[in-house]
Formats: structure tokens, sequence, C-alpha cells
């Protein structure tokens, strides 16, 4: 019999965390809890099992949760992350997604409703590993998960980008974004349509913290950046994704 999954809880406020803990248990997860920022990294870097999911709060003392997301992103440590903000402004949900955040949920929030964000978490990337899984008998798939043009290949089966020997590994708000664009390829996406059905924020923002975020997409899939043929700027609208050279 397997193991119960690992969840770690970041969480400085100690009702807080311990009723966390205490309903997490319950619940059949085994817990790992660290208050400070610092003290969390470090552990979540070099724990020798690395949890199935992380609660993770942006007010933190030490260093924030934004911090946290990008420093594990960027050592290549993609464990899902569900951000826990008082913040309840659309920029700073959306600062969290570009940290390298999977889910968000504001303060103050119902227990099962965390439990199920929690579960949702779970549940993707359990269906990434079995869609990444050789099956006896292949059906076929509902869903596009690889799709290759010009040197590329993007596996949403792995969560990569592979270009020669280059391999990106997405988070899974990347992978869902990228996902989107490409199913609706070369069509315009607005702003609007990708914060109200990919990111589930339905208020007015400052779309700057999308066009960062596709800035991030492009350094992973385009040859220059700065000229992109791929993923494109509609001015005042959106964003489109072309396969080929989108730039006539």
């Amino acid at each position: 019999m397997s193991e119960s999954p690992l969840i770690a809880l970041v969480e400085d406020e100690e009702h807080l965390a311990e009723a966390l803990l205490f309903n997490l248990k319950l619940e059949g997860y085994r817990t790992h809890h660290e208050a400070d920022g610092e003290a969390a990294l470090n552990w979540l870097l070099h724990t020798p099992e690395r949890p199935a999911a992380v609660l993770l709060d942006v007010m933190l003392p030490g260093i924030d949760g934004f911090e946290i997301a990008r420093q594990l992103r960027a050592a290549n440590n993609y464990v899902p992350i569900l951000m826990l903000t008082a913040r309840d402004r659309p920029e700073d949900v959306l600062e969290g997604f570009s940290a390298g955040a999977d889910d968000y949920l504001n303060k103050p929030f119902d227990l099962s409703i965390l439990l199920a964000r929690l579960n949702g978490l779970l549940r993707r990337m359990q269906w990434q590993r079995d869609a990444a899984s050789p099956v006896m008998e292949a059906e076929p798939e509902p869903v596009r998960n690889i799709y290759e043009f010009e040197g590329k290949v993007i596996d949403f089966n792995t969560l990569e980008i592979r270009a020669g020997e280059k391999v990106t590994r997405l988070t899974l708000m990347e992978a869902d974004l990228l996902r989107y664009l490409l199913g609706r390829e070369g069509r315009v996406v607005s702003r609007k349509e990708i914060l109200e059905e990919v990111w589930r924020v339905r208020e007015d923002t400052d779309t700057r913290a999308i066009d960062n975020f596709i800035v991030r997409l492009r350094r992973y899939l385009e040859d220059d950046p700065v000229k992109p043929k791929h993923l494109l700027t509609v001015r005042g609208v959106g964003y489109r994704f072309v396969m080929g050279d989108g730039a006539a």
C-alpha cells in the first residue's frame, strides 16, 4: 500500500496553521509545516521526499511566498503550488502566477474550498503522469498533447518544451495558458479571455502582469523573443499563436 501524499504547509499564522494541519491529516494527508520563508525554501530545495503539493502563504517572515515560488522554479523544482494570500487584488494574483504558482486562494477561505483546490491540483498532476505513461492499448486522445513545429516540441504529457538538446519545464499554469493559446491557433485571444477562462480572474486588472507572463513563454519558444514569430501581440487586444512565421 502506497503512502498518502505529503503536503507542505508554509504559513506563519499559528492558529490557521494548526487548523489546516489538523484537517489535512483528517483527510488522510501527511504534512510538513514551516512558518518562516527562508526555512521553508531551504527545506523545499533539499528535502529528500518532494511533497505532492505546497500550500504557500504570501506574507511570511524572511522572504515572501512570491520569492519562494520564483526560486523553486529557477531551481527546476516544479512541485504544485497553491498560493494563499490576503491580497485580493487581481494584480497580486497574477504576480503569484508569474512567480510560478499553479493556483491561488484568497484569505479568508472556506476549508472545503481549499481542499477542493488542493485535490484539483493533485488530480491534474496525476493526469499528467497517466498521460505520460505507456499503455498496452492506446486509445485516441480527445485532447492533443504534443505539438511540433520548427524544430520545437511542446509536450503536455511531460510538461516540457524541447528544442534540440534544450529542455524547458512548464508549470501547470504555464501549460494551461499555452494549451489554451495552441487550441485556438491563429485566433486572437483577448486579455479578458485569458483572465476569465485560464486564470478565473473576473475583475479589471493591470494587464502588464499578463504581458510579463507572455514574455516568459516567449523565452521558452522563440528563437528571438524580441521579434516573436509564434506568440504574437495584437496591440490593444491580446495575443495570437501561430505555428508558422506569423510576422508576415
